[in-house]
């Protein structure tokens, strides 16, 4: 009898499908390997809330005192000089007392919502969804610089390459639909941790994230379909494939980057026929096109984003990430000597995010998807260079969840009088994961990989479940 390699190489023209067929057959499931079966309808380890996530990432760190926490103090003290606890200080950097020049917001803040939420005038659009948010004020984390912060918001670690959030959850319960990658990040960043903010790590390389667009560009291109667009049949895939997989044969590792590749090919093949279709525009209503403000110069751009988050999640992708960002060294929110330019970001995505909320809402995939928004720190409440720009705060700042199982309308934890630290309810980025986790009925101490010797999460020994803000059914 011929050994199966040798059958192989004699016919890898002909029987590539074949080989094929089997190896990609776990493709659109959970790995197991310590996760256990994925069971999209009640979720892996306890009966899931949500479904699917879109997290909407600002790159550089929005002011929270700008924006979703309101400090009256600021405007009575503006000028003063204050002597401020860094908020750096958790880190072993910086110093305690330092004296700082006190600057009020350049932008008034009202109340919006049967809830009276108090949002300033960059978010007018969004603020009238308060009554659906459950707003974290109390936010801490690690990393005062943009590198490490970005890197432990996606991968719960600052230095070490670790696996990015979007690649634990599909590794624990995998994509919906056969024909899409279960993880898209939309315009990434080539900076700030670049690939590693979606990237597999350890993980089989199956489950990184698949990148559309890039930061700094409007188009939605994916970059690996475009060599294989009308030159790739299916007769000349069988055969690729067919010859990858005897090289994988010839190795000792089952899971690698080869065998990655093997099954990127394979989902390149089906993202042909579906990818067009969910890049053309061209069916959504005019109502829809105006809702997310593609009819606009500034919101066009991050309107196309969002509108495609929408329907990568009818589609059944389980974690898309919408980049509001750019690949320089102080991306987009990151004002130091010019906060009025926070202005501008604003009003290019205010609108595309209010269109999000409604157009999930009024579809009915608000109740089971989670939508995040936030950046990887805020920003001091004090004066910094000139007057008119802002400090990298990781001490405390504000981000806000939607839907897919939180309380609506409500606001948890609490900065102090100036906006600077969190001083109750504190919640740290660990937390916040583990609650995201909890929300797609998974528990974030359960779902391990066992890597170099030892077990690993996604929250390493930390993290706790915000219950609190869950909503009772």
């Amino acid at each position: 009898m011929l050994h199966r390699r040798s059958f192989l190489h004699s016919s890898a023209c002909g029987f590539g499908s074949v080989a094929a067929a089997s190896l990609f057959s776990h493709w659109n499931r959970g790995s197991g390997v310590n996760a256990g079966e994925s069971d999209s309808s009640s979720g892996l380890h306890h009966p899931a809330r949500a479904k699917r996530v879109i997290f909407l990432f600002m790159q550089g760190g929005v002011s929270q005192v700008d924006s979703f926490d309101y400090k009256p103090l600021l405007d009575r003290r503006d000028g003063e000089m204050v002597g401020f606890d860094d908020a750096r200080e958790f880190a072993n950097k910086g110093t305690l007392g330092s004296q700082q020049r006190v600057m009020k917001s350049p932008w008034s803040f009202k109340q919006y919502g049967q809830t009276g939420r108090w949002v300033s005038e960059l978010f007018p659009l969004t603020a009238e969804h308060v009554d659906r948010m459950a707003m974290i004020h109390s936010m801490h984390t690690e990393g005062v610089a943009h590198g490490p912060a970005t890197l432990f918001l996606h991968t719960g670690s600052q230095n070490f390459i670790r696996p990015s959030m979007g690649s634990w959850i599909q590794y624990g319960l995998g994509s919906e639909n056969e024909s899409l990658p279960g993880f898209v990040s939309i315009s990434p960043s080539i900076g700030n941790g670049g690939p590693r903010n979606y990237g597999s790590a350890f993980l089989p390389a199956k489950f990184q994230g698949t990148p559309i667009g890039k930061a700094g560009h409007d188009g939605l291109e994916i970059d690996f379909l475009n060599p294989l667009a009308g030159s790739l049949n299916r007769s000349k895939l069988d055969q690729i494939q067919a010859l990858n997989q005897i090289q994988l044969e010839q190795r000792d590792s089952g899971e690698s980057e080869l065998d990655a590749a093997i099954q990127s090919y394979e989902m390149a093949w089906k993202m042909q026929s579906t990818a067009p279709e969910l890049l053309d525009f061209s069916t959504e209503s005019q109502e829809t096109i105006r809702l997310y403000g593609l009819d606009h110069k500034e919101t066009k751009s991050y309107g196309r984003k969002c509108l495609l988050a929408r329907r990568l999640c009818e589609s059944g992708v389980r974690f898309v990430q919408v980049n509001y960002g750019d690949n320089s060294a102080n991306p987009a929110w990151d004002q130091h000597s010019n906060l009025p330019k926070h202005a501008e970001h604003a009003r290019a995505v205010d609108q595309p995010i209010a269109g999000l909320l409604t157009d999930l809402a009024r579809r009915g995939l608000l109740e089971d998807t989670l939508v995040w928004w936030g950046g990887e720190f805020g920003r001091a409440p004090y004066a910094q260079q000139n007057g008119t720009g802002r400090d990298h705060n990781p001490g405390g700042f504000t981000m806000w969840l939607a839907g897919g199982g939180v309380q609506p309308g409500i606001a948890y934890g609490r900065t102090d009088e100036f906006g600077h630290l969190a001083i109750e309810n504190k919640v740290h980025m660990h937390d916040m994961h583990a609650t995201i986790l909890h929300l797609l009925g998974i528990d974030h101490e359960k779902l391990t990989f066992k890597h170099a010797g030892r077990d690993f999460r996604l929250t390493d020994v930390h993290g706790n479940v915000l219950r609190s803000i869950l909503s009772e059914s």
